[in-house]
């Protein structure tokens, strides 16, 4: 009977252990499951508010987890301490597996981390800059009270005519009903009707907008060339009786003016016209004609519509297969230098044209700082550093705005490198008492390797200048104004952008390199002469103006 009790008890007893190592077993491949699947958890792809996350911040949600993994990591030692044997040793064993896997995670989500605080990066770089450029354009110096505007203050004025007098229609364009309400004007007119005697055109109109928008995008009815220049250009005619002025790609944005060309011998670019348009907008100029950017096929929208048999003539196909013309002009008008297609497609400048010369006559100011256009002789002003005395007792400099007007565009053509500033317009209807058209910008941005001094002779010949202009580019100076990150916000508005930078960051980067020589150019003058600024917000509370 002993014996067979002790044999029951020891019976009852292996019974127990095995059920017990059983259960061990059990609880360990359950915990190395749960192992396993943690640490093979593929990560959700991000969503749009985690892409747009901020350096220094954690996107909703991936806190929570960071902290059930770190959670994890530290609790799941905890039942070991409460094992011994060799299943404390097994124990131990994966800890370390585990600890190794976490690892792995952690690694994973840093880099995942690093990514996306990169991309935020780029993203609030971009929040950053646009909020300067509307910071600027908000800024009470870009928001001065306009002057009181009189009838004769406007270029042209609507006529009399009734509707039935104004309505036309020709073949391909719209049916023209204009009435002397502006709700039945195209954009162009409208732009057309805000010239006044002091600016081109006003920031906040929104035919402007309407105007650059249509040139991108409406279809082109008629391309032909336009007579006289030097290099090719065409006017493009569009349905609702718009006409813009076409400048071609003819040579890669980032490639800079060889250095052995003189300043009258280098291509004219398409990218310049649109880079001085966005420029002269951020000075607070107003000045240059609206002008955007846009892809058009050879073919289609010049070749098969031009009229032109002078230009229809000058069409062939490279031995690459591109299609190519190169027109009739001065010079740049051959087969050695031709404007050629991708195999069709090209990039061009078109900038809406100014009211026709029948109703808005424009007369040409040569500049009295002119450059002689030889390869050997010097202009006077070059030779003379007194030139600028002879300047300001000669009409129309000698009264009115005229000086200042003329260093607002030299500021103009030295911040962008222009030195092709022969000429300037007016509208004659104002007389001299009126702004500079800052037309013809094509050999701006040629290079950013380095500045043109002579340039800016006029300002420091001078010493005169707008007060307006210099709180302006104090302004732009500034970090928070800083004149490259504007123009980068303002020209990713222009559709090229989207193929590539129209201007490079060599370029961008150079205009605040320049802007500072230019307000060093006005400190100095300021330290040798009384009579430097012109008090153009005389009347106002200049301390509402300041930054």
């Amino acid at each position: 009977m002993a014996r067979q009790g002790v044999g029951r008890l020891s019976h009852s007893v292996c019974l127990v252990l095995t059920c017990l190592s059983l259960a061990l077993h059990l609880i360990l491949a359950l915990f190395c499951l749960s192992v396993l699947q943690t640490s093979c958890v593929i990560p959700p792809p991000s969503s749009c508010s985690s892409s747009l996350s901020f350096p220094g911040t954690v996107p909703h949600g991936k806190q929570g987890r960071s902290h059930s993994l770190s959670s994890q990591s530290s609790s799941h030692k905890l039942p070991v301490s409460r094992m011994n044997g060799d299943f404390t040793k097994m124990a131990a064993h994966i800890d370390h597996k585990v600890e190794a896997s976490f690892n792995i995670v952690n690694e994973k989500e840093k880099d995942k981390k690093l990514i996306q605080t990169k991309m935020a990066t780029k993203v609030s770089q971009r929040i950053s800059s646009r909020s300067k450029l509307e910071a600027l354009f908000s800024h009470p110096l870009y928001n001065l009270p306009r002057k009181h505007l009189l009838e004769d203050d406007w270029l042209l004025k609507l006529n009399d005519k009734s509707s039935e007098d104004s309505e036309c229609e020709e073949d391909g364009y719209d049916r023209a009903n204009w009435t002397r309400s502006a709700d039945t004007h195209p954009a162009w007119l409208r732009y057309h009707l805000g010239i006044s005697r002091w600016e081109l055109y006003d920031r906040n109109d929104p035919s402007v907008a309407e105007v650059t928008q249509q040139m991108a995008t409406q279809r082109i009815l008629s391309a032909v060339q336009k007579s006289g220049g030097t290099q090719l250009k065409l006017i493009m005619s569009f349905p609702n009786y718009g006409q813009a002025l076409l400048k071609p790609m003819r040579q890669e944005r980032d490639a800079e003016t060889d250095f052995n060309l003189f300043y009258f011998s280098d291509f004219e670019r398409h990218n310049a016209e649109i880079a001085a348009f966005h420029l002269d907008r951020v000075l607070g100029f107003c000045r240059i004609p609206p002008v955007v950017g846009r892809l058009i096929n050879i073919t289609t929208e010049i070749r098969a519509i031009t009229t032109d048999h002078k230009l229809s003539r000058t069409f062939f196909t490279s031995p690459v297969g591109n299609l190519c013309f190169h027109g009739q002009c001065e010079y740049y008008c051959s087969t050695e230098n031709p404007v050629c297609g991708r195999p069709q497609v090209l990039e061009v400048s078109l900038a809406s044209m100014l009211p026709d010369l029948s109703l808005a006559p424009r007369r040409s100011w040569r500049s009295p700082w002119r450059r002689s256009y030889s390869r050997t002789k010097l202009a006077p002003w070059e030779k003379n550093p007194d030139y600028c005395d002879t300047v300001k007792q000669t009409p129309p400099y000698n009264q009115g705005t005229r000086l200042v007007d003329l260093i607002d565009m030299v500021i103009l053509d030295f911040l962008m490198s222009n030195m092709d500033r022969h000429h300037y317009e007016t509208f004659e209807k104002f007389g001299n008492d009126t702004f500079l058209l800052h037309l013809d910008n094509g050999r701006a941005f040629g290079r950013h390797s380095v500045d043109e001094p002579s340039i800016l002779v006029p300002l420091r010949q001078c010493c005169r200048i707008r007060r307006s202009t210099l709180m302006r580019l104090r302004l732009l100076s500034l970090p928070g104004f800083r004149l490259s990150d504007v123009m980068r916000e303002s020209l990713s508005q222009d559709p090229l952008e989207s193929v590539a930078p129209l201007l490079s960051v060599q370029h961008l980067s150079v205009l605040d390199r320049r802007l500072k020589t230019i307000l060093q150019a006005v400190h100095t003058c300021l330290e040798h002469h009384d009579d430097v600024i012109h008090d153009d917000l005389q009347g106002y509370d200049v301390n509402l103006y300041r930054h």
